[in-house]
């Protein structure tokens, strides 16, 4: 299978929004989609999570991205699904900065 081969997203193709939750690897990103369902029995609504391995040609999404993926052909044996657009940049961590002078913590 050749790597250079470019990755098409059929119009049918579905669509999901879900969160970045780790980008350590190189064009391969851990997406999570979250949803509730209702219990069959007992009916409280119950928080549930699919976790996706996603293809980023570009590398251009980091952890705390929402990002739009679409279902593609398979590229690996885990990842079925590949970035189609950033929706929202996640926000940057404010740096914590310790003063020596009065012992606390504060944001910069």
């Amino acid at each position: 299978m050749s790597t250079k081969a470019e990755i098409n997203v059929t119009e049918n193709a579905q669509h999901r929004i879900g969160i970045v939750e780790t980008a350590s690897r190189e064009k391969t990103r851990k997406v999570t989609i979250q949803y509730v369902s209702k219990h069959p029995k007992y009916g409280k609504y119950v928080r549930k999570r699919t976790v996706l391995h996603v293809h980023d040609a570009k590398n251009e999404t980091g952890v705390g991205d929402r990002v739009e993926i679409a279902e593609c052909r398979p590229i690996s044996r885990t990842k079925h699904w590949t970035v189609v657009r950033v929706v929202e940049k996640a926000p940057a961590k404010a740096e914590m900065v310790f003063e020596a002078d009065a012992g606390t913590k504060k944001k910069k």
